[in-house]
């Protein structure tokens, strides 16, 4: 008995394969087998377990031809599957990404970072790894994988200073290191550096240029915290900024504003590896400059309208609108027609007919107006309807005219060492050359007379005259159409000692 289970497993084995390769013609000799003997099961065997093995031996080996013939039409099947790929082989992940300290302490130091961009054939976890300032090896501070972005290696030495790396592990190996940029000193952080931007700091800060900045950005930290400024990503130009730190704040000062100092400046706070970091934008802002260009499109009826391009510059900020103005041609005076102005085109109404008008634009921002204005090159005219005016036409009149003296010279005395003046007056188109002469010769530029015509009065003033002075001056007077004279007798004499002592 204990050799005929084997049988019944056999055919059962084949039975499966049977089951997996379904034919046809099996089914139906299965049921012309068993049924036929079945019944005869319960005759021969009167109550023992052990003759029921026997018909169920048969029963399940009766089918075994059918499988027989199964192989023969299965056998094509097996030779047309490809053999099946081999796995790739196993990557390695790249490096952890943002390796930073979160915390640190007499005896410990707290670590996170962000999972590699590429984990390749998986992720099974990282390895923490420290080394000694000066020392070469690398001690594993975990001694199972973690899987955790966040690591803490404890039972450190105070005052050890040390060099931090993570790896990444899976099937393929380890990943390159990712190592903080700088040794961490492993020691008790009184007070963590931070930054106490004011309130009104926090939005922009805007000034005019020209001003002066001065601004007081408290922190705190213990031990004294490292304090560094950047403009725009790079270094402050000192000659311009100056910085001056304390204990407490760190004051940004300019004492002059240019528009050039406009920029985003961000201000670190840094103790060993804790630090913070702000950011202060200063907006410097100036006049506007004048529109581009103005011009008038179009004249109709007691309209004109108007065209203009914003200006070039807008002093640094955003422009809020413009002013326009008109002046008619005959007094010259400048009139504003729109204020805070926000579109580029604008129809001028109400203007007076038959006057002749020009138009100028100003550009404004918060500061101000434009120092200077976009001048119309074109004039407007308004037309008066149904009236055309012809102004009549005048003869001009000829005022030519030869010279002629119309005060004339008069004799006079004069004392020795007293200045005297000749006068007369003459008329004449085109203005006449005056000439003085003395005893018929010419006086020219000589230093002792002193000539002067004014509006047709001729004087000519003798400077402390003496006897020889005297004589007869003439004034003369030529132009293209003719000449005039005139002439006078001059007496110089001598003062007396009694005249002398009357003027005493």
């Amino acid at each position: 008995m204990p050799a005929k289970p084997a049988p019944i497993k056999k055919s059962a084995k084949k039975a499966a394969e049977k089951e997996e390769k379904p034919a046809e013609p099996v089914p139906e000799t299965v049921p012309e087998t068993v049924p036929a003997e079945a019944p005869p099961v319960p005759e021969t065997v009167p109550a023992e377990a052990a003759p029921v093995e026997a018909p169920a031996e048969e029963a399940v080996a009766e089918p075994a031809p059918a499988p027989e013939a199964a192989p023969a039409e299965a056998a094509p099947l097996e030779e047309s599957p490809k053999p099946p790929t081999p796995p790739p082989p196993a990557v390695p992940s790249s490096a952890p990404q943002n390796l930073s300290v979160d915390d640190v302490n007499d005896t410990s130091v707290t670590l996170k970072w962000r999972s590699p961009e590429n984990i390749g054939s998986g992720l099974d976890g990282y390895v923490v790894e420290y080394c000694k300032e000066g020392s070469s090896e690398w001690v594993a501070a975990n001694t199972e994988l973690t899987t955790s972005n966040r690591f803490v290696i404890s039972g450190l030495t105070t005052g050890d200073l040390l060099n931090i790396r993570v790896v990444a592990i899976n099937a393929g190996g380890r990943s390159e290191p990712v190592i903080l940029p700088q040794p961490i000193p492993v020691r008790e952080i009184m007070d963590r550096p931070k930054i106490r931007m004011p309130r009104a700091l926090r939005s922009r800060y805007v000034k005019h240029v020209g001003e002066q900045i001065n601004l007081v950005i408290p922190f705190c930290g213990k031990p004294k915290p490292v304090i560094t400024w950047t403009k725009d990503g790079q270094p402050l130009d000192t000659k311009k900024i100056n910085i001056r730190n304390s204990d407490k704040d760190s004051i940004l000062f300019i004492r002059k504003a240019e528009r050039d100092d406009s920029g985003s400046y961000e201000m670190t706070v840094k103790i060993d590896s804790f630090e913070d970091k702000a950011t202060l934008i200063i907006q410097i802002v100036d006049l506007p400059g004048p529109p581009t260009s103005v011009k008038l499109v179009d004249c109709w009826g007691f309209n004109a309208a108007l065209e203009w391009t914003p200006p070039k510059d807008n002093g640094n900020t955003e422009i809020t609108g413009y002013i326009i103005q008109k002046a008619d041609k005959k007094t010259g005076d400048w009139f504003t027609v729109l204020e805070h102005f926000h579109r580029l085109n604008a129809t001028i109404t109400d203007l007076v007919m038959g006057n002749v008008y020009t138009f100028r634009v100003f550009a404004e921002n918060k500061v101000g107006k434009s120092e200077t204005a976009a001048v119309t090159k074109d004039a407007a005219h308004i037309q008066k309807t149904g009236i055309v005016y012809k102004p009549p036409e005048y003869k001009e009149h000829d005022f030519s005219e030869a010279p002629k003296f119309t005060a004339l010279l008069n004799d006079r005395a004069a004392t020795v060492g007293y200045n005297t003046k000749l006068l007369c007056a003459v008329r004449g188109s085109p203005k006449p050359k005056i000439e003085w002469l003395k005893n018929q010769m010419l006086i020219g530029d000589d230093p002792k007379y002193r000539q002067i015509n004014n509006q047709g009065v001729c004087s000519l003033e003798i400077r402390k005259p003496s006897s020889f002075d005297g004589g007869v001056y003439t004034c003369r007077a030529k132009n293209s159409l003719g000449e005039a004279t005139v002439a006078c007798r001059l007496e110089v004499k001598q003062v007396t000692i009694q005249e002398e002592k009357d003027r005493k």
